[in-house]
Formats: structure tokens, C-alpha cells, sequence
């Protein structure tokens, strides 16, 4: 009988493609896939690292399972990812229910680590994070229309709040050949929805070809026939082009959505984070985008709390969020992080503090959101269908100004019977915080 393995994928969804190759190695050499623990004989952890709450969320889910293991239910543990990756040392000696811990440089090697754990070797080993396969074949774990298409590994940006280079290395571009090819898979297999992802596509190709090369790449996915939505996530604002706004205006698979994180808006903050954007570099690049895209999506993530953030700094950012009105936030408390440079930054703020701020610039954009979705009422848009709500009885979906997992749905009625992955014109009727509500209709343009 199959030995049957659980993986569970914590973090983003760069790490969720670590683990669907991880998968893939598994199921063709013969180990049967579950998804509950409870029913496993080995259990896979990909962790996170990045910040607090991500280390947190990990450890939880180590020890559920290591007591799942301690009660029978599960015979062996594997634990890899960014937080055996980042405190290499710590992990082996904190976590002793575990049967092997391994870097990210190893998750290659997953079969045969696994091997060893079964003949009863307690394995630890961190190879150079270098070793991370940048390509490969893998396992769909999302919806089965959507996926994600990994331009890259690592990151050279050295933003002085974030740990990613000390844990995944230098920036390291794909080949383009082997992304179209992993594309070409996709698109052949169902997928009609691809999400470019990196820790910065903006920077795609520089270390590969001396140039930047995302505008090509974005114009030869574009010649898949079956892709239908392309959309470009983690881009950094001070590398958004003419030519890459551009691309995204005139290419019609490409959704008319960017995510820009931009974390601050405030030039001393933003020069101590080691961003080089400015403010009227970031306002530049927002009036140029929406010159070209009057209807874009933009999305942004803000750090609150950053060390030295003075309350007039804090005033600053909430009245650039006002002004800007991105149509998708997000914002995280700032968490200091050990191996950084802002870690040992002497003027750390209270952790009520920055929390409050947080939620007071989440307070700012629901309003901003509300607003927008109001705006949205008696229009009619494309939705990709993702379910069946039997509770509410009805059908659940996102638009092309959704990105999967991180903004809001579409509920909606139909008449006619739907199915997974179909694309419907849908009428919006209604709003529900973050979310829209409509119905399927018939013979009518949508946006």
C-alpha cells in the first residue's frame, strides 16, 4: 500500500510553487498525496519566516502535527521553508519531534529525504540557497483555471525592514524559455488565468540578459491561445516604465490590474527603508498609469509603525492614502525583524502603536473601498466562476479586478447552471463590505 504524504504550504504563493514541485517529485515517485493529516504517515511543512506573524503561524501548525505524531496519527515529520531556511541552528534544536529539517536548497531532494526519515535516520541538512530550482514540473493545488507563474527567486532590492535576501539569496531570474514552456503547460491543462509573481517582476531579466526583459515576457504569454487573464503582481513603483504601462494598456489578455506595493509615502522613511522611490515619484507613477488606464485597479501594501514614524510622518501617509484612493490596500503593523537594518534601529515604536495605526489606515480605505464598490453598482463585468455558496445559494466568483486569495468576491445568481472556471457577464445589484453582488445575465458588454 502507497505511504501516504500531507503537505501543507504556509506563506505566499512563491512558496505555494516550491511545494506543488515538491508534490509533483512526491506523487511520480509513487507516494500517495492527502489532505488531511489525520490521514498521512508523513507530513511535509513548508514554513514561512518572513515576519512575526508568519513565524508564528508556523510554529502553530508544527506543533499540531507534532502532537498528531505523539499521538500516533502521524509517523514522520519533514520541515522545510523560510523558517528552517532563516534559523537553521534553532530549528533542529527546537523542534525534536521532527524527523528531518532542511533548507530551501534541498526541497530538490524531497524523495530522497523522505526515503530517509522511513528507514528511521533522523536527516538535517541545509544546502546553499542557491540550489532552489528556479523551473520544474508541478502539481496545480489552486482552483484548477487559476495558477501562478514564478519569475524569479530571491531578491537583491535590500529593503533595510525585510529578511527575503538573507533567506532566499540574490535576485535570480528564470529563463524566459523555461516560463514558456511552464506557461504553455498551464494553459494546456485548464489554467485560463495566470498570475505573475517574484519578490520583484519588475526586475525581471537584469541578471539573465543585462536588460530588463518583463515587457517581452508579458508579450509572449499573451500568444497563449488559452490564457485568458494575465495579471502582474509585486511590482516595484520606481521600475514601472512607460513601456511596461504601456504593455499593460494594449495587451487585451492583460487585466487592467497592478499591484504595487509601496509600503510608505513619506521621502525620510521611505529613504530609511532603502526604497528610492519619493513621494512625487510614487504620484508621478499613479498619474501615469491612470493617464493610460483610467480604470486600472491599483493595489498597495503599507507598512505602519516603521521606527522614527512620527505622528505628523503617520498624518502624512493617511492623507496620501485619502488623496490616492488605491482601489485595493493593504496595510501590516511593522515587525522587527533580527538580520535586518531597521531591526537594530534605536527608535523602535510600541507594538500598540503601530498596530493602531494599522487599523486606523484599514478604517481610511474601507471607506475608500466602500465608495469604489458603490461606483461599481448597475455595471457589468466579467466574473470567473470559483463555487457554489449552498448557504447563501448562490454562486461565488471574482472579477478581473480581483486578484485570487487577497481581494473581495462577486456573489451572484444564475438561472442556468455554472460551472468551475466558466466566465459569465455578470450585472452588479449590491454591495457587501469588500465585496459586490449581481446576477448572470445575457447579451451585454462588460468591463
Amino acid at each position: 500500500m502507497a505511504i501516504k504524504v500531507g503537505l501543507v504550504s504556509l506563506g505566499c504563493e512563491k512558496n505555494l510553487v516550491d511545494s506543488e514541485r515538491m508534490l509533483h517529485k512526491l506523487r511520480t515517485h509513487g507516494y500517495e498525496l492527502v489532505t488531511e493529516f489525520g490521514e498521512s504517515d508523513v507530513a511535509v511543512v513548508n514554513t514561512c519566516g518572513f515576519i512575526q506573524s508568519a513565524k508564528e503561524e508556523a510554529i502553530e501548525t508544527i506543533l499540531e502535527i507534532a502532537k498528531l505524531k505523539q499521538e500516533g496519527q502521524v509517523k514522520k515529520l519533514i520541515l522545510t521553508g523560510c523558517l528552517t531556511e532563516r534559523y537553521k541552528e534553532e530549528a533542529v534544536n527546537e523542534f525534536p519531534e521532527a524527523d528531518a529539517i532542511v533548507g530551501i536548497g534541498d526541497n530538490k531532494d524531497i524523495v530522497d529525504i523522505l526515503d530517509k526519515v522511513l528507514q528511521g535516520e533522523r536527516y538535517t541538512h541545509f544546502a546553499p540557497k542557491q540550489d532552489v530550482e528556479l523551473s520544474g514540473e508541478r502539481i496545480i493545488s489552486t482552483l484548477p483555471f487559476f495558477s501562478y507563474l514564478k519569475i524569479s527567486e530571491g531578491c537583491s532590492n535590500c529593503c533595510t525592514y525585510c529578511a527575503i535576501p538573507m533567506i532566499r539569496g540574490k535576485y535570480r531570474s528564470v529563463p524566459m524559455e523555461e516560463l514558456l514552456r511552464e506557461a504553455n503547460w498551464m494553459a494546456d491543462n485548464g489554467v485560463t488565468e495566470l498570475n505573475i509573481i517574484a519578490q520583484d517582476t519588475t526586475r525581471y531579466g537584469e541578471d539573465l540578459y543585462g536588460e530588463n526583459k518583463l515587457c517581452e515576457l508579458l508579450h509572449e504569454l499573451c500568444k497563449i491561445e488559452n490564457l485568458r487573464w494575465i495579471r502582474v503582481l509585486y511590482c516595484y513603483p520606481e521600475r514601472i516604465t512607460d513601456e511596461l504601462i504601456e504593455t499593460i494598456a494594449n495587451e487585451p489578455k492583460i487585466v487592467k490590474y497592478l499591484d504595487m506595493p509601496i509600503q510608505h509615502c513619506n521621502d525620510d522613511i521611505l529613504k530609511r527603508m532603502n526604497r528610492p522611490s519619493t513621494k512625487a515619484k510614487l504620484i508621478d507613477v499613479i498619474g501615469r498609469l491612470r493617464k493610460a488606464m483610467p480604470d486600472i485597479v491599483l493595489r498597495t501594501t503599507l507598512i505602519a509603525g516603521f521606527p522614527g514614524e512620527t505622528q505628523a510622518q503617520f498624518e502624512e501617509l493617511c492623507e496620501f492614502v485619502n488623496d490616492v484612493k488605491f482601489t485595493r490596500l493593504g496595510c501590516f503593523a511593522y515587525s522587527q525583524e533580527e538580520g535586518t537594518k531597521a531591526g537594530a534601529f534605536p527608535d523602535q515604536l510600541d507594538d500598540d502603536v503601530k498596530q493602531e495605526r494599522a487599523d486606523i489606515l484599514m478604517e481610511h480605505q474601507m471607506e475608500i473601498s466602500a465608495a469604489y464598490n458603490e461606483a461599481q453598482l448597475g455595471t457589468v463585468k466579467t466574473a470567473v466562476v470559483e463555487g457554489f455558496d449552498k448557504w447563501a445559494e448562490c454562486y461565488f466568483g471574482r472579477t478581473a479586478a480581483d486578484a485570487p486569495d487577497i481581494d473581495g468576491k462577486v456573489f451572484f445568481s444564475s438561472e442556468q447552471p455554472l460551472q468551475l472556471g466558466d466566465y459569465v457577464q455578470i450585472k452588479i445589484t449590491d454591495t457587501l463590505d469588500y465585496d459586490l453582488l449581481g446576477e448572470v445575465i445575457e447579451d451585454e458588454s462588460a468591463e
